[in-house]
């Protein structure tokens, strides 16, 4: 699977959900994405909003309503938006319903004011919700595979420990489980200190700095490296830019880092510096792929070691090469871990 080729007009699709009170955008590929009708002109009009991304991944705007197919959710991270799947849609629709949302405060989906809209049981309940409106038919089996990238998969993790009956197989790229990180943060001082940019996120400046001279620092921190290499493409990047420029989106995105106060601590008396989980364990029932590219320079590798106290059904895949951005760089190879997986 190429990089660079774009998908066919029919395979990607742009539909919205209320559910949770919230309205959420999301990309689907698949045969049932294929036979669905059209919810109407607002919503296409809506879709149209992301024009650049659209047209980069040769999507199209249209209503989509599973049917019989498996489901697969795949949730991005900051600052991403749906298309940071745009090729695992395409590769995974050819026999699963593959969904790819815009989470709460990104892109196209809603973005609440309030900080407190942005914990992680509001986070969790987005899946759930979504996944229950993408399976109206499947009574008693209203469950998923759920990949999940950097803060997709902090929410993939919680949605796998609050809701197992959600989540019958689990895939974290690149993100930290909850205990083994409050575990890094509190011991590990190399992990302390490439987290000091989750402070510098919930700071009020983060939005004026990461905003300035059309968003420079995530066009080189994020595409700069793989515009050079060829993986990322200038539509790549027009399609990146658009979404950051969405009203509202770069403060929805810094407000998951609000909420959760996670982060290195300070030393002053703040409430707490790490993701707080009130569940009454934090181990994960579902199988699990953990995929890692062990040169990401803010999650260190120390985050898997013990990772198997807290999964009993784990595999671990090492990319020495790869960098937090693992899923761009080595797009074939992370679709390839994860079909093998899901088919093992």
């Amino acid at each position: 699977m190429s990089h660079t080729a774009a998908a066919r007009p029919e395979e990607i699709r742009h539909s919205f959900a209320d559910v949770n009170g919230v309205r959420i955008h999301y990309a689907s590929a698949g045969v049932d994405a294929a036979t669905a009708g059209s919810s109407g002109a607002a919503d296409r009009a809506a879709a149209g909003a992301g024009a650049a991304a659209a047209a980069a991944a040769g999507g199209s705007a249209a209503d989509a309503a599973p049917g019989a197919s498996r489901l697969i959710i795949f949730l991005h991270g900051f600052p991403e938006f749906w298309y940071a799947w745009r090729e695992q849609l395409v590769e995974f629709g050819r026999d699963y319903f593959a969904v790819a949302p815009d989470m709460r405060g990104y892109n196209l989906s809603s973005k609440p004011a309030e900080i407190e809209r942005y914990e992680i049981g509001q986070l969790v309940g987005d899946v759930r919700a979504l996944v229950e409106h993408l399976q109206p038919s499947h009574a008693g089996a209203k469950s998923c595979v759920l990949v999940g990238h950097d803060w997709g998969g902090v929410v993939a993790w919680a949605a796998a420990i609050a809701c197992p009956e959600v989540v019958e197989k689990l895939v974290i790229i690149n993100s930290p489980h909850p205990a083994i990180f409050q575990r890094e943060l509190a011991e590990n001082p190399a992990q302390q200190q490439a987290s000091q940019y989750m402070l510098v996120f919930r700071s009020p400046e983060a939005e004026a700095m990461l905003s300035a001279n059309n968003f420079a620092l995530f066009q080189e921190g994020i595409l700069g490296e793989g515009l050079r290499r060829g993986y990322f493409t200038e539509a790549d990047r027009r399609a990146y830019v658009e979404a950051w420029s969405q009203p509202g989106a770069l403060t929805g995105g810094l407000n998951y880092y609000r909420a959760a106060k996670i982060g290195p601590s300070t030393g002053a008396s703040d409430e707490a510096s790490h993701m707080r989980l009130n569940f009454p364990s934090l181990d994960v029932k579902a199988p699990t792929l953990v995929i890692w590219g062990e040169k990401d320079p803010y999650l260190l590798t120390g985050n898997l070691n013990g990772l198997d106290q807290y999964v009993r059904n784990l595999r671990v895949e090492r990319i020495p090469d790869g960098t937090h951005w693992v899923v761009h760089e080595k797009p074939a190879l992370v679709s390839s871990l994860i079909r093998g997986f899901l088919e093992s």
